[in-house]
C-alpha cells in the first residue's frame, strides 16, 4: 500500500551520488473571465510538463525526454508544486531545486477575455476569445500554444502538453477544444497530465484536453469546469457573463531504486514501494523536500 511520508531505507550521507527520474508539472492557467455581457473566455493553458522517464519525444511540446537528475547523498532537494489558480490568473511554477539541480516547469497561461485582456503565454499558452486572433505560445520543451480566435461569440482552447488548443468556430458560437496533455508511466501506470481547458461556446460545451483540462460552459447558464487537481490542467471558459474556471494544481514525481532511497522526506509525499519492483516512487501533490 502507499504510505504518507513513510521512511524506508538507510540514513542519508556518506554514499555516492545517484540518478533519479522525474516528472515535473506546473499548475494550469485559468480561463478568461469577465463580468461584461459577453466574455466568451478562451481556455486556460496547461502547466509546463517536463520528464526524464521513458523514451522518444514524450516530454512537453513533443520534445525528447530529458536526462535524469543526479543527486548528492546527504543533500536536500526542495520540491515546489504549483497550486491551482483562481479566476483570471496564470498558473504557478513547479520545481526541484537543490545542490546542482535546478529544474522548473512554467505555469500555464491564462485564457483571453474578449474585452478585458489578451492571452498569456506559459508552459502551454491560453486560448484566444471571439474573433481576436493570437492564441498565446507555449514554452519550448514544456507545452503547446493556445488556439486562435476566428469567430465571434466563443473562445478557443488552451494549449496542452502535446497539442495546440483548437481554434474556435468554424461557425459562430462554437468553442474550441483544449489541447491534449501527455501520458506518463513513471508511477508504473499510464496517467495523462497537462491538458488545456476548453473554450467557451453557446452551442455546446467544448471538451478539455486529456490530462485534466476543464470543459467549457455553454449557453447563458454555462460555467466552466476547473482543471483537475494535481494534473496541471487548464480551466474551461464560459460564455456570456458567466464565470470561467481556474486551473488545476501541478505535481512532482520522483522515481529511484529502492536501494538508494534515503527515506528522508518532508511535506508528506505519497511513498510507493509496491507498484514497481525494487523501485521507490515519491508523489508530491504539495510542496516538500527529499534528502538524498
Amino acid at each position: 500500500m502507499f504510505g504518507q511520508g513513510l521512511n524506508f531505507g538507510g540514513i542519508a550521507g556518506g554514499g555516492p551520488p545517484y540518478d533519479i527520474d522525474f516528472l515535473v508539472v506546473a499548475g494550469g492557467g485559468a480561463a478568461g473571465n469577465t463580468t461584461r455581457t459577453t466574455s466568451n473566455g478562451g481556455g486556460g493553458g496547461a502547466g509546463g510538463y517536463r520528464t526524464s522517464y521513458g523514451t522518444g519525444n514524450i516530454s512537453g511540446g513533443n520534445s525528447p525526454v530529458e536526462s535524469q537528475i543526479t543527486v548528492s547523498t546527504g543533500a536536500t532537494y526542495t520540491v515546489t508544486v504549483g497550486g491551482g489558480t483562481p479566476l483570471n490568473v496564470t498558473g504557478n511554477n513547479s520545481s526541484i531545486i537543490g545542490g546542482d539541480v535546478s529544474m522548473e516547469s512554467i505555469r500555464g497561461g491564462m485564457g483571453m477575455n474578449q474585452f478585458d485582456g489578451g492571452t498569456q503565454s506559459g508552459g502551454s499558452g491560453g486560448g484566444a476569445s471571439g474573433n481576436y486572433s493570437g492564441g498565446a505560445g507555449g514554452t519550448a520543451g514544456q507545452g503547446m500554444s493556445g488556439g486562435n480566435g476566428t469567430k465571434s461569440g466563443c473562445g478557443a482552447g488552451g494549449g496542452g502538453a502535446s497539442a495546440n488548443g483548437s481554434n474556435n468556430g468554424p461557425s459562430n458560437n462554437q468553442g474550441g477544444a483544449g489541447g491534449n496533455g501527455m501520458a506518463s508511466s513513471i508511477t508504473g501506470s499510464s496517467v495523462a497530465y497537462a491538458g488545456g481547458g476548453g473554450g467557451a461556446g453557446f452551442t455546446g460545451s467544448a471538451p478539455g484536453g486529456t490530462g485534466g483540462g476543464g470543459a467549457s460552459g455553454s449557453g447563458y447558464g454555462g460555467y466552466g469546469t476547473a482543471g483537475a487537481a494535481n494534473t496541471g490542467g487548464g480551466g474551461g471558459g464560459a460564455p456570456s457573463k458567466n464565470q470561467g474556471a481556474g486551473g488545476g494544481s501541478g505535481v512532482v514525481i520522483l522515481r529511484m531504486a529502492t536501494s538508494t532511497y534515503s527515506g528522508i522526506t518532508e511535506g508528506l509525499p505519497i511513498v510507493d514501494q509496491t507498484s514497481v519492483t525494487d523501485t521507490t516512487i515519491l508523489i508530491f501533490n504539495g510542496s516538500g523536500s527529499y534528502t538524498a
